[in-house]
């Protein structure tokens, strides 16, 4: 049996040989890099996405809006106050955190915000880990970017001590603790981390160490050597996740057209493309609608009763 089986956001979005949907924040169009992020827009499509049978809502963590070259604030709010605040709205869907990054966040707070939403929400996070990419960051923070790896690495293994051991003597770098605890624990005394993009780590280290791997789309041949290097270099199957940007178009015969991180089509491709996707190893896939042309509504009602039902 899977460590993460009886996990209900690990259960509900990654089933062996099925890939699933999910959703990334903010659920919205937006031409510029700060979407509105009215609340009751979000929850109300969070929860249109849950009833449509999405498998996960995606959030993630951008401390500083980089215009010049970024030009995408994502859903602005802290996650893990927005999470849970869409948690207390939905019932069922995973909570995905794509991705905290851990060289700006301390491993103890990390470790005890991830357990309580974790707690709160009915076991439904799934969590994401990055070193970062956005060089202003770096420089507000006063952190060294070349030292990121090292960082990545202390963050993920004192997370996990914190989460599974009662009253842990940890000393690293960043934390030292010789007497006391971090509580809540999760309720599996773990919870499933996803190593984003490399993080600055071998491609052997993430596969022995991640309890998945979240990346990019990318062209067909390329990604396939991705998962099949990704599944050689685990013993068990652990899950592959990517992203994909999309503007579904009204015209279910429309053919793709680039945009960034994906395509602009119709409902017949996107089918065609995401079994592709599925037959390749694809777990779940995150769809961004940032660059959606239509309402999000009614892309979210598409593709719940077309793929997703269907």
């Amino acid at each position: 049996m899977h460590k993460f089986k009886k996990h209900h956001g690990f259960n509900k979005v990654l089933k062996r040989g099925k890939m699933t949907l999910g959703l990334s924040f903010p659920l919205e169009d937006y031409r510029k890099s700060v979407p509105k992020m009215d609340l009751a827009t979000q929850v109300e499509r969070a929860k249109l996405a849950e009833e449509m049978g999405f498998a996960a809502l995606w959030a993630r963590d951008i401390p500083l809006n980089d215009t010049v070259n970024f030009g995408d604030a994502g859903q602005m709010y802290d996650p893990w106050i927005f999470q849970s605040y869409i948690a207390a709205h939905t019932e069922e869907i995973a909570l995905g955190m794509g991705s905290i990054i851990t060289t700006f966040r301390h491993p103890i707070d990390i470790a005890k915000s991830a357990a309580s939403l974790d707690r709160i929400s009915g076991e439904r996070l799934l969590l994401g880990l990055a070193t970062g990419d956005r060089p202003i960051e770096f420089d507000a923070y006063r952190v060294d970017k070349s030292r990121r790896a090292e960082i990545f690495r202390e963050t993920f293994h004192v997370i996990k001590r914190l989460w599974h051991d009662d009253e842990p003597r940890i000393s690293t770098e960043h934390v030292n603790i010789w007497t006391g605890d971090m509580l809540p624990k999760p309720a599996l005394y773990d919870i499933p981390v996803f190593v984003t993009g490399s993080s600055s780590q071998t491609h052997e280290w993430i596969a022995e160490n991640g309890d998945g791997w979240m990346t990019y789309p990318r062209a067909r041949d390329m990604q396939e050597i991705f998962i099949g290097r990704w599944r050689q270099g685990s013993e068990v199957h652990k899950p592959f996740i990517q992203s994909l940007s999309l503007d579904l178009h009204e015209d279910p015969d429309y053919k793709p057209q680039q945009i960034h991180l994906g395509f602009r089509t119709g409902i017949n491709y996107l089918k065609s493309y995401l079994q592709e996707l599925e037959e390749m190893g694809v777990d779940h896939v995150m769809l961004g609608l940032k660059f959606s042309k239509r309402p999000v509504d009614e892309v979210i009602q598409e593709i719940g009763e077309e793929i997703i039902k269907n």
